[in-house]
This record gives structure tokens, C-alpha cells and sequence, in this order.
């Protein structure tokens, strides 16, 4: 049952953040990606990665109950690095994290945009986002990486365009 009074925090240090990053590659990740793209991800979202993009981005920390139990980026208009540890996944936090997330680029920005991974693809999908595009990237050992690009459009602008406003 998720408690509903999650709290976003930034963050201030990295450690955390990417030991949160790190667990849940290597919990979740090899049961939808071969090893070279698990590694990949590893690579992508490593420690010296998250320090050196904590002048760039927004990164936060969703909190329950004094908890760190997720994470979550913004970059501009882009939701990068969204991660639930694997024992609090299912249990509707990564939705509630989206939600502050996403309520942080609407401020700004009339759409969202993400690259999904398999293992978030569906939560998206039942978020309202619209798949832009797929990508592949070749990793080590001869392993693909494959995702989809994909946005969803704040529901301000989508009401503006249905009456033509």
C-alpha cells in the first residue's frame, strides 16, 4: 500500500542516489537486458556520472517516512534516472514519484520527456505518455540496449488544442 505522503527532497549528496541507481540495475535490469546492456547502464548512470551532473540536473530523492526509497532526475524537460528500490517497486511509488516529477516540468515546460526502459515502459504507457521513437545501441559483447522515446503532453495544452484555443 503506497503512503501517499511521499516527499521529494533534493539531493545533495550523490552517494546516495547512486546506491539507490546501482541496486536496482542489478536487481531488475537482467531480467529484460542481456549483460552487456546491464552493464551499460552501470556505465551510464555510475557514480562519477550522477556527481558530475549535480550542477545540471535536478536530482531528487522521494522520502517516505524518513525513508530514501527512489530517486528521480530532471533534466529540462526530461525525466532521467527514475529509479525505486526493487523491495518498494509495484507498491505505486514510482507512479507518486512521477507525479511530483512530472508536476516540477509542467511548471515549465507543455510536455515530458522520457527514455524508457523495458522494465518502466508499461508505467508510462499507463501514464498517458506516447511512444516518440524506438532506439537501439549496440553494448559490449555484442548485447543490444533497445527503448523507446517517448512524451506525454501536459493536459492544459492537450484541452487548448481540442477546442482549438
Amino acid at each position: 500500500m503506497i503512503d501517499s505522503d511521499m516527499e521529494l527532497r533534493p539531493a545533495d549528496d550523490y552517494t546516495g542516489v547512486s546506491e539507490i541507481v546501482e541496486k536496482t540495475i542489478k536487481t531488475v535490469y537482467p531480467h529484460y537486458y542481456p549483460s552487456g546492456a546491464v552493464q551499460f547502464f552501470l556505465d551510464l548512470h555510475s557514480r562519477e556520472r550522477i556527481k558530475q551532473v549535480m550542477s545540471s540536473e535536478e536530482i531528487y530523492l522521494g522520502m517516505v517516512q524518513g525513508k530514501i526509497i527512489g530517486t528521480g532526475s530532471i533534466r529540462k524537460n526530461e525525466i532521467c534516472r527514475l529509479f525505486i528500490l526493487p523491495e518498494y517497486q509495484r507498491k505505486g511509488y514510482g507512479s507518486r514519484l512521477m507525479d511530483l516529477l512530472e508536476a516540477r516540468i509542467f511548471e515549465n515546460y507543455p510536455k515530458v520527456h522520457v527514455d524508457a526502459s523495458f522494465p518502466a515502459e508499461s508505467m508510462y504507457l499507463k501514464r498517458g505518455y506516447q511512444i516518440v521513437s524506438y532506439e537501439k545501441i549496440e553494448t559490449e559483447n555484442g548485447d543490444f540496449l533497445c527503448y523507446h522515446t517517448m512524451e506525454k503532453r501536459d493536459g492544459k495544452e492537450a484541452v487548448c488544442a481540442e477546442k482549438g484555443l
